[in-house]
Order: structure tokens, then C-alpha cells, then sequence
């Protein structure tokens, strides 16, 4: 049975919510993160400053002068929720939110490392205390210990901004990544709200050149591209470049690399064109400048779609109803 703690009079609610925060913390396992190279000081016994931005719990320094932050996993998500889903969003699309970070840091707990996450996209965004707002904590707070689950065990979790009308199966969107049932990827109508949902893009022909040689280096001036194959969820398996009688190809991944994903803002890429930018196209001798690509969503596109959980909220979704949509076949428990 879940143990409860009651305050029966106002003036007692604040230290009644100072000593629930102090059970779940140390009931909570601790997590080691990476936030990098910086100027750190002890504040106080339970936080330190690291730059300009406090952080809970203790730091330590590693060989190369990276500073590693090690704290209670629940105190850790006060400053990862709030980064990853803006706090004024529904109630239970937090709640989801917060699910999917705890299950996700959990399974990278790993003593044989000298750390467990890095406070960055590469893993989580992770704030510190300055991040943290009451409704985001209270979303961690209402979850306290619950994670994702497939057959009784905690799944394999992932999330990304906005799918743009269909997530990615985890095989389809990994090198060597493993198939899961609940990882298949299913169509999104609720992320239309985003401002990433459809994008456009100009990426200079050079920054391509210099990202794909040798691909490009024989092409020669490019006359038109275009996507050649894509997988089950529309992105781009492959790239086509066509040149002066002869044809390049490239995976969808090494464009999207080679053009950088802050452009190229995910790889469900609906048409590629070349652009006009002062060139005689008639010329063989000629190449176009940049290409204008068309696309949706941002990120690898695999598991829950933030942008819609935010509308699944919206429409009065629970946390766990949220969850499953995105893995279908999971549901919510004890982790």
C-alpha cells in the first residue's frame, strides 16, 4: 500500500510537502549526470552551483575537468520535465512526460560507468533548479515511481518534439536497432499544432559537398534530387542526386547529417528541389546553389510525440491513455 502523509492544518501543508519530497528522495535511486566543463561550488549541504545555474544534490570532478552531478532520480526529473514539455501544458501530458524521462533514465543506470546521462538532447535536457516550476514538479510528484512497462518489465523508451503525422519504428530509425511491438510506429493527427509540424529548408549545395565527399565529388553540377526510398513511415531511406549524366545516391541519414538537423529538422522529407540562386540551370556547366527541401516533424521521430501528447491532454487523455497510444500494448506501473 502506497504510504500517504495528511496535513490537517494549513499552517503545517508547507513542512507536510518538505517532508514528502524528503521521503520520495530518499526512496529514489540515485543518477549520475553529465552537465560538462565549468566553474562549480559548494552552496550548501544539499545543492551547488555550476555556472550560472544551481543544481540539487552533490558534484564531482572526473580526470578531464568534466563536473559530474549525482542526486536522487526524482529530484533529477524536477529539472528534466520542464525542459522537455513547457510547464503550462495539460496536467497529464506532464504526467506522461514524466513517465517516459524516468523510465528513459532509469535504464541507463549504469555503475560501471563514470556516469549515467548527459544533461543535453543527447540524452535529456536537464536544467538544474533554475528549470523547475511547481507545475512540472508536481507532475514528477504524481507519477513518483512510475514507469512505462511491456509484459511486466520497464520498456525501451524514446520521445521526440513532433513526429509529423507518424512516429518511426525503432529498428527503422537506429542502426542495429532492436524491433519492439510497441515500437512499430503509428499515425499522429494531434501534432499539427507545432510549429514544426511542416518546415522548409535551404541548405547550400557546398555545405553538402563538404559533408558528403567523396559521395559528390564526381557528380559534377547537380541538375535535381529528390527521395528514392523511404520506410514504413514515410522518412527517407535514400537520397538521389542527379548530375550531368551520371546519379549519386545516399542514405537519408548521412543527408540529413551532412545538412544538419537543425535544417534538415527530421528525415520525413516530402519533396527536394534544386534552387535558382543566380545560375543558368540551362548551363551543364552550372550547379545550383542550395536545395529548398520540404519536410515534417523534428527529431528521429520514434515514441511518444510531444506535441501530441500536449492535444491528447487537451482532449482530457490520462497520462497512461496518452502512453499507450504512442506504445501500444504498454501500460503504467511500479518501475
Amino acid at each position: 500500500m502506497r504510504r500517504r502523509t495528511f496535513c490537517i492544518t494549513s499552517a503545517a501543508a508547507a513542512a507536510c510537502v518538505a517532508v514528502g519530497s524528503r521521503v520520495r528522495a530518499a526512496q529514489s535511486p540515485l543518477i549520475r549526470v553529465l552537465l560538462g566543463r565549468g566553474s562549480v561550488a559548494q552552496r550548501d549541504a544539499g545543492t551547488f552551483s555550476f555556472g550560472a545555474r544551481s543544481f540539487r544534490g552533490t558534484f564531482a570532478t572526473l580526470p578531464d575537468q568534466q563536473v559530474v552531478n549525482t542526486l536522487p532520480l526524482e529530484q533529477y526529473l524536477y529539472g528534466v520535465v520542464p525542459m522537455e514539455s513547457p510547464r503550462l501544458w495539460p496536467s497529464e501530458t506532464l504526467q506522461a512526460q514524466a513517465i517516459v524521462a524516468r523510465t528513459f533514465a532509469l535504464a541507463r543506470i549504469n555503475p560501471a560507468r563514470l556516469y549515467d546521462l548527459t544533461a543535453s538532447s543527447r540524452d535529456q535536457a536537464y536544467g538544474g533548479i533554475e528549470a523547475e516550476h511547481p507545475e512540472t514538479t508536481a507532475a514528477v510528484d504524481a507519477t513518483a515511481g512510475q514507469v512505462l512497462r511491456y509484459g511486466g518489465m520497464p520498456a525501451s523508451v524514446s520521445y521526440m518534439a513532433c513526429c509529423g503525422g507518424h512516429t518511426e519504428a525503432s529498428a527503422d530509425a537506429w542502426e542495429g536497432g532492436l524491433s519492439y511491438p510497441y515500437l512499430q510506429g503509428v499515425v499522429c493527427t494531434y501534432c499539427s499544432a507545432s510549429p514544426d509540424y511542416r518546415w522548409v529548408a535551404t541548405v547550400p549545395w557546398k555545405t553538402l559537398t563538404d559533408g558528403l565527399a567523396p559521395q559528390l565529388n564526381d557528380l559534377g553540377p547537380v541538375r535535381s534530387a529528390q527521395v528514392a526510398a523511404v520506410d514504413a513511415s514515410g522518412r527517407a531511406r535514400i537520397v538521389r542526386f542527379d548530375g550531368a549524366g551520371q546519379s549519386v545516391v545516399v542514405t537519408g541519414k548521412d543527408f540529413r547529417r551532412a545538412a544538419g538537423a537543425a535544417l534538415v529538422k527530421s528525415l520525413l522529407l516530402h519533396r527536394i528541389r534544386v534552387a535558382d540562386v543566380g545560375s543558368d540551370l540551362n548551363d551543364p556547366t552550372q550547379s545550383a546553389a542550395a536545395l529548398i527541401v520540404e519536410g515534417a516533424g523534428r527529431g528521429h521521430g520514434v515514441g511518444l510525440c510531444q506535441w501530441g501528447s500536449r492535444t491528447l491532454g487537451q482532449q482530457g487523455r490520462s497520462a497512461p491513455d496518452i502512453l499507450a497510444y504512442y506504445f501500444p500494448g504498454t501500460d503504467v506501473g511500479a518501475g
